[in-house]
């Protein structure tokens, strides 16, 4: 059964400065319109098979999948006609090609969340990272979003070139201000083979500073839940009721289907296997609990005369164990008692209980309840050291 899907967007209008996503600088409408026509019959045909017939959640990234225009309101249409479940559906924008009509035409067919690529609301700031939008823009964006009926999102990145406490605390305010239900803060990172690579090595740029950047997140933590959000993740916070379903399916061990080059897919051993002929996967061996693919062609399943190609990763049961406790604790409401239990038993009483209580002798973790049952949640210093947390259950996996 997939729980989520994922449809990817190769395009954006030009590359950021930082940015290794796979995606490209298109502004053919010949290109956007055929792109779209073979996702909308994809997704068609996925229908027809059933394959999306309890899907949850779904979102639509990228690359900058507003430059669609039209064909984004078609795919969106095209989902929505084969996945009937679905309680949540996002998609991502960019300010300066997310227009009043655009947001109300994905509100009409059934799109009920938008994720703005925002990242600074300083002018000068969005410049340095070679955006195309300026602060301006952005709330102009938000605005016609929230006025389409739409959940707003709002992305904000930390460490970057210009940046000061001053204009870090300044774009927090100005997020908080547009009455925005969620925001997400990420630290910049340098990516190898990107122009902000290019520059670091000319000593044309340094480095983001470390030190800079954790401030960066205190500071978010301190105001965004002054404004009324918490950190359900470690990167997200919320107004209740405005957590993002379609991340918690990530963190929370769902199956879920990409599609598109470069989107990931992750199914468990009886769902991959049902989905084998349709999606034109090879076969996994007998030892394979969980199965995780990453589709590397443009070619979609069942359109054209291309079949798709995938890397493939198999998964036994015990790594699989491993990694949903790794990915629960980045969820602030970490992980309950039951998921721990399952764990325990293919991963060996001894290894995970001396894990957890190393987590807990370290103050990464901290046993508290929440969500209706007592859970292993992170704490604050755990979600500071979250690479040191996570490695701990991750190393569950070989021990």
């Amino acid at each position: 059964m997939v729980d989520a899907l994922y449809i990817h967007v190769p395009f954006c209008h030009a590359r950021c400065l930082y940015c290794d996503f796979d995606s490209r600088a298109c502004r053919d409408g010949a290109a956007y319109d055929a792109f779209a026509r073979a996702m909308a019959a994809c997704i068609e045909r996925l229908g027809t098979a059933g394959v999306l017939a309890w899907c949850r959640t779904a979102y639509i990234g990228g690359g900058t999948p507003s430059v669609l225009g039209e064909g984004l309101v078609e795919i969106v249409r095209a989902v929505r006609a084969a996945a009937p479940e679905l309680v949540e559906f996002s998609c991502e924008a960019n300010p300066e090609s997310f227009s009043a009509e655009l947001a109300a035409r994905l509100a009409e067919v059934g799109a009920t969340r938008v994720s703005l690529g925002v990242q600074s609301f300083d002018d000068r700031e969005l410049r340095a990272l070679g955006r195309l939008h300026s602060a301006d823009t952005a709330r102009q964006a938000i605005a016609a979003a929230r006025a389409a009926g739409l959940a707003v999102s709002c992305d904000l990145m930390c460490g970057i070139p210009l940046q000061t406490e001053t204009s870090w605390g300044a774009s927090l305010e100005a997020a908080v201000a547009t009455e925005v239900s969620h925001v997400s803060v990420y630290p910049l990172t340098i990516e190898e083979g990107t122009p902000f690579a290019s520059k670091v090595s000319r000593g044309a740029l340094v480095e983001p500073d470390e030190d800079f950047q954790a401030w960066c997140m205190e500071e978010a933590r301190r105001r965004l839940m002054g404004a009324g959000m918490h950190p359900y993740e470690v990167a997200s916070y919320a107004r209740p009721g405005a957590e993002c379903a379609h991340n918690i399916a990530y963190w929370t061990g769902k199956s879920y289907l990409g599609l598109g080059r470069s989107a990931a897919s992750m199914l468990d051993r009886a769902t991959y296997g049902s989905l084998r002929e349709v999606l034109g996967l090879p076969a996994a061996c007998d030892t394979a609990a969980r199965i995780r693919f990453v589709q590397t062609t443009d070619a979609l399943p069942g359109v054209g005369a291309d079949a798709p190609a995938y890397d493939v990763e198999e998964m036994t049961a015990r790594e699989a164990a491993a990694e949903d406790l790794m990915l629960g604790m980045r969820m602030a409401r970490g992980v309950d008692e039951g998921l721990l239990a399952r764990a325990r038993e293919v991963i060996g009483a001894g290894a995970l209980d001396a894990a957890v209580d190393e987590a807990l002798h370290r103050g990464l973790a901290v046993w508290a309840d929440a969500d209706g049952a007592h859970r292993l949640a992170p704490t604050h210093d755990g979600w500071l050291l979250g690479n040191e947390l996570y490695g701990l259950l991750w190393n569950l996996a070989s021990c």
